[in-house]
């Protein structure tokens, strides 16, 4: 296969942790007699400081062309001011408008040997296996926002068709898996909420009659999400509710540099990107963990160029260096974490075993 891939690394250790992920690439290009050519731009406060945008022009129309996009991160202090007119965040939200990536998908499994990195107890982590589908182009960060004299608003605003699609996708997932769907709301008190009840009501009705729908508040699913884990397959909910509970859910895996993420829409191109953000107070140090962005490069892989052999590969790969106990700093206990590029050799040694036919029974 041949495929071309935008590579955003954006700011922070964006540039560190995509690096990683496209040295992954090439590997199992190489491995797998494939063709990756990579295309590197700008977006976020890097291009904000070269083009005066946060979305530069050959940015999107590069995205809007390639098979698929790799994300790093964006932001970080140098732009943070929230008066500022012109700021990274917006880039990331634009891009994901523009290609229509209205379904951000954020699997959650703990991996045995890093279990010992998140604050909660071992015993609710075993057999965690979650995914949240979280909507990502309506509601309220893409609403109205006013401020004057007196006060500031944000309008939040679903319709009914970006309810219904983002519903089904998370239902046709649930049938992969394990038949499950909690969809989250706040339907007590807002008027999108009801909405997005009744809608996710109907499509499970209508369309899946064979996945189990169920419904959580917000507030309840956050406490819920932590106490009993192992009771969910695929979650699915709005825009900011997802942004925040998907933060949340990295601490059952122990650290946001383990998540990967994959934003899709209608079409073909997909962006993958870690959950993570830019994480200023370490950039440049090398020791950012990569795993994140390698394990976005295997989504990649299997939704956007459908190699699902190569990205059970590289996932594997990351396995096996968890299980060594290659850990980065915000895995490892002290004096004992790799760099960098320490866990992406240990991945790219483990890519050479990986098997490169298909076996028979």
């Amino acid at each position: 296969m041949h495929a071309d891939i935008v590579v955003l690394p954006g700011d922070g250790i964006g540039p560190e942790v995509t690096a990683a992920a496209v040295d992954v690439l090439q590997a199992v290009a190489t491995r797998y007699g494939h063709r990756f050519s990579l295309h590197t731009h700008l977006i976020g406060g890097s291009a904000i400081d070269a083009t005066g945008k946060p979305l530069p022009d050959d940015t999107l129309a590069a995205a809007r062309d390639a098979d698929a996009v790799l994300l790093g991160a964006v932001g970080g202090p140098k732009w943070s001011d929230p008066n500022a007119t012109v700021r990274p965040e917006q880039g990331l939200l634009a891009i994901r408008k523009a290609l229509g990536l209205y379904a951000n998908l954020r699997p959650v499994r703990p991996h045995a040997a890093a279990i010992g990195a998140s604050p909660i107890k071992s015993h609710l982590l075993a057999g965690v296996d979650l995914l949240v589908v979280r909507e990502l182009t309506g509601g309220i960060y893409f609403g109205d926002k006013t401020r004057d004299a007196d006060g500031a608003s944000d309008l939040c605003r679903y319709s009914i068709a970006e309810i219904e699609r983002v519903v089904r996708r998370a239902c046709l997932l649930a049938r992969g898996r394990r038949g499950h769907v909690t969809s989250v709301d706040k339907a007590n008190v807002l008027e999108t909420s009801r909405l997005w009840r009744d809608v996710a009501s109907r499509i499970q009705r209508e369309e899946f009659p064979d996945v189990t729908l169920e419904h959580q508040l917000v507030d309840s699913m956050a406490m819920h999400l932590l106490s009993k884990p192992r009771a969910y397959d695929v979650i699915v909910t709005e825009n900011m509710f997802g942004d925040i509970l998907t933060d949340e859910a990295s601490m059952l895996a122990g650290s946001l540099g383990l998540l990967p993420s994959a934003s899709l829409g209608e079409g073909s191109v997909g962006m993958y990107e870690p959950i993570h953000g830019s994480a200023p107070d370490i950039a440049g140090q090398g020791i950012a963990n990569p795993y994140g962005t390698i394990l976005s490069a295997a989504l990649l892989l299997r939704y956007s160029l459908g190699l699902s052999q190569e990205a059970a590969c590289i996932e594997a790969a990351v396995d096996s260096a968890l299980d060594a106990g290659v850990f980065t700093a915000d895995l490892a206990s002290e004096g004992s974490a790799v760099s960098t590029r320490e866990a992406t050799a240990a991945v790219l040694a483990r890519i050479e075993s990986c098997e490169t036919e298909v076996l028979g029974d």
